[in-house]
């Protein structure tokens, strides 16, 4: 085990005992981090270990473990190679013989010395950008890191070699040489929190889950976030139709929303979006079901506030623990780190309903808008073959007549709900209408509906009005008004 929450499962079972592995990534990514992790681990399972520095001092590991809330005390023995004060001294430099000659083999018998005092299982070595500055080549190099995998083979200790990359980052000679290699990668965005992944390159002999998986280094530790592959995750569930409390609503999707099945909900900003999906959500509670509210665009207690002023009151749902409300920061979060929140909250609280709002605060998430369609993909395809019905919402750009959305995930979407606005008797009004449903059939009529302290409530279909969806339709019906604030005059 190599104590990364979440690294051994995309190693599918850790790190194989008495192999040497190397763990590269430049200077902040993590690696002493995760080094210390490996070691305390093994301390915590009765296993000897042994750290060898050659770029750090004892004092800054201690206090780079204590930083993390890890004391390292006597766990692990901390085995610091510094040069030799004479090679230091300028007076006695050798004339015939270069100093690094006598570095390296000093630096290679202290290594070796060290090991024979302690005869660890675990071992750290770090790093070898100070082996390879004293090789001066790389067939020296890579004799002399043969020399340590056969050496630390032959005692059946599991290594975990650090490289820095600060020199000749290009020399593949360790790849060549260690069992397994793991890259760590730090990006930092025009804006907001640096993002950190990590890839396993190779592994010999074992099955590993490849491609980029995001980690962070948090207190406590480094933490990896495997990648979601939906096809590892399916479980039995019965198809049953969710009501959202409302017969028109119910009725305009056909008698409802199917568990196990995502519902996109596109509008421009104001027609209620969030409050449409806090409909289903609240009627989710209503059955004793557990709800999670992912919320990217509006503050947490403002939220709360204006949801209470609509006659909904979450913060009862949240004490009673039927529902869980998370506001997440788009430029602090990254898409493998959303994607575990999302696989907690269904996995260990049985949730049942999922709401994402918006996925315009997603995408701000996403380095290019091709990643966030994959990510999507994934996501709600766990979601489907868990049994949890998904609601997300996308705000269109303008606000009437044709309109643009910032991605376009409809076709990802088993239902989509589409929220316009419209003019009529100088007044601006809401339509609301359903354009795809893969599970069934639906209306395919425009409803008016209107938000007030009661929530939204939903009107006759509009069969008296042509051009809604234009955003200026022509009223062709008789006397009988069929908006919700009453009769026309008669002609």
């Amino acid at each position: 085990m190599t104590g990364v929450p979440g690294l051994d499962d995309i190693l599918c079972g850790g790190l194989a005992p008495g192999r040497v592995f190397l763990l590269e990534g430049s200077p902040g990514t993590g690696k002493t981090t995760t080094a210390l992790q490996f070691l305390l681990t093994g301390a915590d399972a009765g296993e000897r270990g042994l750290y060898i520095t050659l770029s750090e001092t004892e004092e800054e590991l201690r206090e780079s473990a204590a930083s993390h809330g890890r004391d390292i005390g006597d766990r692990f023995e901390i085995f610091e190679l510094v040069p030799p004060e004479t090679l230091l001294d300028a007076d006695q430099q050798q004339s015939l013989l270069y100093s690094s000659d006598l570095e390296l083999g000093e630096t290679t018998r202290g290594i070796f010395d060290a090991f024979e005092r302690v005869r660890p299982t675990r071992v750290v070595i770090d790093s070898l950008s100070e082996i390879r500055l004293l090789a001066q080549s790389s067939l020296r190099y890579r004799r002399q890191i043969l020399a340590l995998k056969h050496y630390f083979s032959r005692a059946n200790a599991t290594v975990l070699m650090l490289d820095d990359l600060t020199t000749e980052a290009l020399d593949k000679t360790v790849h060549s040489v260690a069992h397994g290699v793991i890259r760590l990668e730090e990006n930092a965005p025009g804006y907001g929190a640096e993002r950190r992944r990590l890839r396993v390159i190779k592994f010999r002999g074992r099955r590993f889950r490849g491609g980029y998986h995001d980690f962070i280094i948090e207190h406590g530790g480094v933490r990896a976030f495997p990648r979601l592959i939906s096809a590892e995750h399916r479980r039995e569930f019965k198809r049953d139709v969710m009501l959202s409390g409302s017969s028109e609503l119910d009725a305009l999707l056909g008698g409802g929303i199917e568990r196990g099945s995502s519902t996109l909900i596109l509008g421009p900003a104001g027609t209620g979006k969030s409050l449409l999906t806090l409909t289903f959500a609240v009627a989710a509670v209503a059955r004793g079901e557990k709800v999670a509210l992912f919320i990217f665009d509006e503050e947490r207690g403002l939220l709360l506030q204006r949801a209470f002023g609509l006659g909904i009151d979450l913060q009862s749902m949240i004490d009673d623990g039927l529902l869980f409300l998370a506001q997440v920061d788009a430029a602090e979060l990254s898409p493998g780190q959303f994607s575990h929140m999302v696989r907690d909250v269904v996995e260990e609280n049985g949730v049942s309903t999922v709401v994402i709002d918006s996925l315009n605060g997603y995408q701000a998430a996403m380095p290019e808008e091709q990643l966030l369609i994959l990510h999507m993909h994934e996501l709600l395809q766990y979601l489907n073959r868990q049994g949890v019905a998904t609601f997300l919402t996308v705000a269109q750009h303008g606000l009437v007549g044709d309109m643009k959305s910032p991605v376009d995930v409809t076709y990802l979407a088993d239902t989509v709900v589409l929220l316009r606005y419209f003019e009529a008797l100088g007044r601006v009004l809401r339509a609301i209408s359903v354009i795809k449903k893969r599970t069934g059939s639906h209306e395919n009529t425009i409803r008016e509906y209107r938000i007030d302290s009661d929530g939204i409530t939903l009107g006759e279909p509009l069969e008296d009005f042509q051009g809604v969806l234009k955003g200026v339709p022509t009223y062709v019906g008789g006397g009988r008004n069929p908006l919700l604030d009453g009769p026309l005059a008669d002609d």
